[in-house]
């Protein structure tokens, strides 16, 4: 792998080596000094054209623990303020020595632009409504680990609840879960659906209460109100009452259901109850097994594979 851009580049069994790959992050993490050698001498920048805190920070922190050296592009304060350009932007910081550009933009497809002006891998952090292939990834793991489901999500259920035509999160999802075996279905106001769901492995509903019995996966998604440039919602209270997280349907979930949701969560439209009240939640495994999958994609696109399997820390 040269670059991650999207999920639709990634096969079943190119997503199950980066989950396995994974396991031995996690291991890294887990131990007194949580780094290792492996990326030395490589330098990895983020670019976030866009507010982030969960993903940023995560790659930022892979990035550290593998001893690379990493390097954050403020763009609040730099040149594109000026009127610079994106190829100009990545074409100096380039010129400066850089490995790999963790970009986030809020155009879909930037990601793939950017890889025609730098000899840099390119990963994907989030482009518009497109792509975030790590956020998949890492959902993938956590659905692996909780449900013990090593090998493949075969007879898995799995509703994905809410804002999805604006979701760059759902759509990277909807391809990960499918190609490991799950089953999906969108659940949304038709306000809240793409144009056409053409192409798509999904069925849909409309109707949450009649689905939550059978779930083993319940994915709830934030409602993107800074991406809507029109009325798509009569309410958010509405949308809470039909769509939201009650105490009472979390109660009719299957005891081994797991609860999701990628963040930033607005409490009391998609999720009702305190997350932290749930058994089921996963949401804050969800972030700490960020860091250990993006510690794998960095390593499987910079890396060697020797640092590893050794237990040297720096």
């Amino acid at each position: 792998m040269k670059h991650l851009l999207s999920v639709e580049d990634l096969s079943p069994a190119d997503i199950h080596s980066l989950l396995e790959l994974t396991d031995h992050m996690v291991e890294v993490s887990s131990r007194p000094i949580p780094k290792v050698p492996a990326l030395r001498g490589k330098n990895v920048v983020s670019l976030f054209f866009e507010d982030s805190t969960r993903t940023r920070t995560s790659f930022d922190t892979a990035a550290k623990r593998l001893s690379a050296d990493t390097m954050n592009f403020a763009v609040a304060s730099s040149s594109v303020n000026k009127g610079e350009s994106l190829r100009d932007t990545i074409e100096t910081i380039s010129a400066m020595g850089v490995d790999a550009f963790v970009i986030r933009h809020k155009s879909s497809g930037a990601p793939q632009m950017v890889t025609r002006w730098t000899n840099a891998s390119i990963i994907n952090a989030g482009d518009g409504w497109h792509q975030h292939p790590t956020q998949a990834l890492l959902d993938c793991y956590t659905i692996r680990a909780g449900l013990n489901r090593r090998d493949s999500f075969d007879g898995l259920r799995i509703a994905i609840v809410g804002d999805i035509k604006h979701s760059r999160v759902a759509r990277s999802d909807v391809q990960a879960f499918t190609k490991m075996g799950a089953h999906v279905t969108l659940v949304a106001p038709p306000t809240l659906l793409p144009p056409s769901l053409d192409g798509w492995p999904v069925e849909v509903s409309h109707d949450l209460d009649s689905l939550l019995p059978d779930l083993d996966v319940l994915y709830l998604l934030r409602v993107q109100r800074e991406r809507m440039d029109e009325a798509l919602l009569p309410s958010l209270h509405e949308y809470s009452a039909l769509y939201g997280l009650t105490a009472e349907r979390a109660a009719r979930l299957a005891p081994h259901a797991l609860v999701m949701h990628p963040g930033p969560m607005n409490r009391g439209v998609e999720m009702v109850v305190d997350p932290g009240e749930l058994p089921g939640s996963v949401i804050l495994h969800q972030v700490t097994n960020g860091v250990a999958v993006r510690m794998a994609v960095l390593f499987t696109l910079l890396g060697s594979g020797s640092d590893l399997r050794t237990g040297d820390t720096v």
